[in-house]
């Protein structure tokens, strides 16, 4: 019997979830992992070499190598056939989100959001109990709630909106 694969640490869920080719379709939809997506991101965006992917993901290199070829093989193939691309489901965990607080500059680390859990705009400062607060990505400053695109809201809080 396979043994369970590690789960990957993901930064965080995308706002676009799914991708549907112009024209006719081929061949269906394929199911890219949310992992197999944070691979491609570390590695393909972010410019990050294996080692430090793989440990940015909590992962060993060899799966983190295995997890990158599987995702680079969908997107491939979803290209090239016309597929439908979702992205959903997988092995994953979420990071902890780190907020600041615009009254009295605390930073503190919450844990992602679960169903039925608090989203960034529910959560005051442990400090000041201020509900003014900022996210922090990497030191930048992003505004805690919705993003709005156009004339409608994906409803992505400071922690995305997963299912």
């Amino acid at each position: 019997m396979p043994r369970k694969r590690c789960c990957g640490i993901v930064e965080e869920i995308p706002y676009c979830r799914r991708f549907i080719p112009e024209g006719e379709m081929n061949s269906g939809s394929i199911e890219l992992f949310l992992e197999e997506l944070e691979s491609l991101r570390l590695k393909d965006v972010v410019e990050l070499d294996q080692s430090d992917c793989a440990l940015k993901m909590g992962l060993s290199r060899s799966t983190f190598q295995r997890v990158l070829n599987s995702a680079r093989r969908k997107v491939a193939l979803a290209l090239l056939e016309g597929q439908i691309i979702n992205i959903e489901g997988g092995n994953y965990i979420m990071t902890n989100r780190i907020f600041e607080c615009v009254d009295c500059a605390h930073q503190w680390e919450e844990k992602p959001c679960t169903l039925g859990g608090k989203h960034g705009y529910e959560i005051a400062c442990p400090t000041c109990g201020s509900m003014k607060k900022v996210k922090l990505e990497n030191g930048v400053k992003h505004a805690c709630g919705g993003h709005q695109h156009g004339d409608h809201e994906h409803g992505h809080g400071c922690c995305s909106n997963h299912k």
